[in-house]
């Protein structure tokens, strides 16, 4: 089934497994379109012209699917005040010692000691606290820092607005330790990713949702676009505008084709509506 840009964009949620993978085209990765709601979307006689494949298919825009959990929380637009925000505090010795610090006194007892979720605070929550060590090497800077100093209550989340907390560099500090606690945690963080996505794809060959084949697409797209996206760490915009624009370069560079993207989000929306997706 080819992309239709005139129906619901779907939208996924990154999920596991980590390696780098070299990319042999362009070193600057194209820019998506930025994504648009419902409710500003723009109308048919206005919408701009839609950038194709060789083979003739619109470039599939991650946008408007289901989503649900982590993955709506994570796929959320940052509001203005936050959006754009780098961290201004260099990721030496002292920040993420200054980091690590805050993270034992306020964060391990839910996130856990390395990173995953596993604080005994954290397990019996509802949402449970997500493994930060894995989603912060995913996620930019300032979709972080307004997480971080807003807390979950938009999302019904257990997690306290830590502005009202933590000065902003203190923040910054937090944020730097949570990506050396997931390079240092390498091998961990790719066991959980690994085990939690075999788990949900082996339920959902189990209830007959999806095919062999259609599991393997999955997962092989899946990988490719972490590893784009964590060697392009200048990929600009939203989550959604990220994840566009880095399965638009794999597209053009050969990587994948837009027939296994196209499954891969077709696969997601099984596993969302069913789920199995967190």
């Amino acid at each position: 089934m080819p992309f239709n840009i005139n129906s619901p964009m779907r939208k996924f949620f990154l999920l596991m497994i980590i390696p780098l993978l070299v990319f042999g085209c362009s070193s600057q990765p194209p820019t998506a379109d930025p994504v648009q709601s419902e409710d500003t979307a723009q109308s048919a006689d206005t919408a701009q012209p839609v950038e194709t494949t060789q083979e003739g298919e619109p470039y599939p825009q991650i946008g408007m699917g289901m989503r649900s959990g982590m993955g709506m929380r994570h796929h959320s637009r940052i509001p203005a005040g936050y959006s754009g925000l780098s961290n201004p505090v260099e990721t030496n010795n002292e920040s993420i010692q200054r980091g690590g610090e805050l993270y034992e006194t306020h964060c391990a007892s839910c996130h856990g000691e390395s990173g995953l979720g596993e604080g005994p605070a954290g397990v019996n929550l509802d949402p449970p606290a997500s493994p930060i060590a894995h989603t912060s090497k995913m996620l930019s800077d300032d979709y972080l820092f307004w997480r971080i100093s807003e807390g979950g209550t938009e999302f019904e989340t257990a997690m306290p607005a830590w502005k009202n907390i933590l000065e902003e560099d203190q923040i910054w500090d937090l944020m730097n330790y949570f990506r050396v606690l997931g390079r240092e945690g390498k091998a961990a963080v790719e066991t959980f990713q690994a085990e939690r996505q075999d788990e949900m794809l082996s339920e959902a060959l189990d209830q007959g949702l999806i095919d062999k084949t259609q599991a393997n697409s999955f997962k092989l797209v899946h990988e490719a676009l972490e590893d784009f996206m964590l060697s392009h760490s200048d990929l600009a915009g939203s989550m959604d505008e990220r994840e566009s624009a880095a399965l638009q370069a794999l597209i053009e560079g050969g990587t994948l084709s837009a027939a296994q993207v196209n499954t891969f989000i077709e696969v997601h929306d099984l596993l969302s509506a069913s789920g199995l997706m967190p």
